[in-house]
């Protein structure tokens, strides 16, 4: 086994240029009010690596060309279609219009495991919310399902990028089945 060099890894990638022509995850994001601007990101990283459909930051979200999400976006907010929309109502009801399944992941009474997804669920609107707060209640209200990852530990929360970045990349792995 031998690390790879970036030329290596990059050789058979998609490029900023070339982006647009790959299939993308249909999944569109939606950042509800996210404090951190590490955490932004973050999850633009991991969006890129998941490849969804779009990102919406909503919202007090922070967004590029914040310098500290760009700092941790490494260029990926030039990969992944976002857009800054203020209110995250409008784009969940743009897209409960267009069929999308709308999914928070948040802890609520009639949450299922992340694990439990399955593909007829796509396309989907995946809402993810405060670090603090989570997602408030009148998104909830529009949701058809919400999404947790189980815990175990005393604090029973994972950090928001973290929760995002397993949550989307499990489906990923059924978009892919």
């Amino acid at each position: 086994m031998k690390k790879l060099t970036h030329a290596e890894i990059s050789e058979n990638r998609a490029t900023v240029e070339t982006i647009d022509s790959v299939k993308k995850l249909p999944v569109v994001v939606i950042l509800n009010s996210i404090r951190s601007s590490y955490n932004v990101g973050s999850i633009f990283r991991t969006s890129d690596g998941a490849m969804i459909e779009k990102l919406y930051a909503c919202g007090y979200t922070p967004h590029p060309p914040q310098k500290e999400v760009l700092k941790t976006a490494l260029g990926s907010q030039a990969s992944v279609n976002w857009e800054f929309v203020k209110n995250p109502l409008n784009v969940v009801k743009k897209y409960k219009e267009k069929d999308y399944t709308i999914c928070a992941l948040e802890q609520t009474d009639k949450n299922i495991s992340y694990a439990e997804l399955s593909k007829d669920k796509l396309p989907l609107c995946l809402i993810v919310g405060n670090e603090i707060t989570g997602v408030n209640q009148e998104l909830i209200d529009l949701c058809d399902l919400s999404i947790e990852i189980p815990q175990y530990g005393i604090k029973q929360s994972l950090n928001v990028a973290v929760a995002y970045g397993i949550a989307i990349f499990e489906l990923r792995k059924i978009f892919d089945l």
